[in-house]
């Protein structure tokens, strides 16, 4: 199955109720039924309508679905979820992380010149008295 393109997975989670059933997928696979029952409860629409948000999440490649005896266990598809990172990436700061780093590391060096100041100061004195 080629990787799932940016334009589509956006789309498709575009609507609220494809985003909360990719939400309740996050924590675990989950059965049809179960999707059906929590759009149902949360959103108030019928099995056919939930059925037809999962064929676009399907479709779109946001998640992989198996059979499992009779029923089908839904389950986010990772390469989706890496393609919308992908994409968010462009718009990060590049420098926000290693500028972060340099603000810790300098703040480490000011603390330890600290702690050692006081004893350095001592030994001068004690060198000099």
């Amino acid at each position: 199955m080629p990787a799932p393109h940016v334009d589509a997975v956006l789309a498709a989670l575009a609507e609220p109720v494809r985003r909360r059933l990719l939400e309740r997928l996050a924590v675990g696979e989950c059965a049809a039924g179960d999707l059906v029952a929590l759009a149902r409860g949360e959103f108030g629409i019928s099995q056919p309508a939930t059925s037809q948000h999962l064929r676009v999440l399907r479709e779109a490649g946001v998640v992989q679905v198996r059979a499992e005896g009779s029923r089908r266990v839904y389950a986010p598809d990772p390469a989706a979820l890496a393609v919308v990172a992908d994409w968010l990436r462009a718009f990060q700061d590049p420098f926000a992380q290693p500028l972060d780093a340099l603000a810790t590391e300098l703040a480490r060096g000011r603390r330890s010149r600290a702690r050692t100041a006081p004893a350095a100061e001592r030994a001068e004195r004690a060198a000099g008295a």
